[in-house]
């Protein structure tokens, strides 16, 4: 795990207080604040984690994705969005992921300009072994109960949807 900081205070409280003296309502600098330290840490622990796999936790994703598809296959561009990432960032970890052998680049029969990657059964093993051992430290986040977690999750998710990361499917009626 990365060195902790080990600070005599917390300097995102520190920064509030001085913020509000200054600029007035701290709150949401301290949250923004917070959010960007935390995945700091997180994605330190994830790194060190999946390393023993030759894994960083941008190719993990990829990996993972790959295994929930339907078929083990997705066009570059479909990961890209999925991920919600640069499609050099996915071409990056698609030619690394192919260098190990835990996925394969093919044609896209679909589209003769585009590229599927596949994952392997490799890639599928590394993925599961990755994930059991994510698992195993509740993925970085052991300090938050359950409840915790999920409302966290809930305030986090209204920030991606008004930021119009997805579009939220109006609720099917049932006929009774």
């Amino acid at each position: 795990m990365a060195k902790p900081l080990d600070l005599p205070f917390d300097p995102i409280e520190r920064a509030g207080e001085i913020w509000a003296e200054t600029w007035g309502p701290a709150s949401a600098m301290r949250v923004a604040t917070s959010v960007m330290r935390v995945q700091q840490i997180l994605l330190g622990r994830y790194d060190e984690v999946l390393r023993p796999h030759g894994l960083t936790f941008a190719r993990y994703e990829v990996l993972v994705l790959l295994h929930f598809s339907r078929t083990g296959a997705l066009p570059l561009k479909v990961i890209g969005s999925r991920l919600m990432v640069h499609p050099t960032s996915v071409t990056n970890a698609i030619t690394r992921l192919v260098a190990a052998g835990l996925v394969e680049r093919l044609a896209n029969p679909r589209d003769r300009r585009g590229a599927l990657a596949s994952i392997t059964a490799h890639g599928r093993e590394v993925a599961e072994a990755g994930t059991r051992d994510l698992m195993a430290i509740d993925f970085g986040l052991g300090a938050l109960d359950e409840r915790t977690r999920e409302s966290a999750f809930a305030a986090l998710r209204e920030v991606r949807s008004e930021a119009g990361d997805f579009q939220e499917k109006p609720p099917t009626e049932t006929v009774e």
